[in-house]
């Protein structure tokens, strides 16, 4: 059992939010993308997650999902789940992307 498997829910989805929004921001980013998936992964074998919807406002994400049978949401603050885009962007020679050589 890797040390994943003791995250929260929460803990995944807040990790999972963070990277989507860096996915999003740099599709071109495959590190970002691994992450993701991994996170992606987590969701759903580790915590029966589907269907995944994010609405946001000026100072919230919003979450709502599947789990098992039950609908439920949860919400993050923006720059909580902005910190990591916000410290690429700010210093992005430290985050180069390097594409997967196949």
């Amino acid at each position: 059992m890797g040390g994943w498997a003791l995250k929260s829910l929460q803990d995944v989805l807040y990790n999972w939010l963070t990277i989507k929004v860096v996915c999003d921001a740099r599709p071109d980013d495959t590190a970002a993308a691994e992450t993701k998936a991994h996170f992606d992964e987590l969701l759903g074998t580790e915590h029966h997650v589907s269907n995944i919807e994010i609405s946001t406002d000026e100072d919230m994400y919003y979450i709502s999902y599947q789990q098992d049978e039950d609908r439920k949401k949860t919400r993050f603050p923006r720059e909580l789940i902005e910190i990591m885009l916000n410290q690429i962007n700010r210093e992005p020679e430290k985050y180069v992307n390097y594409p997967n050589e196949d």
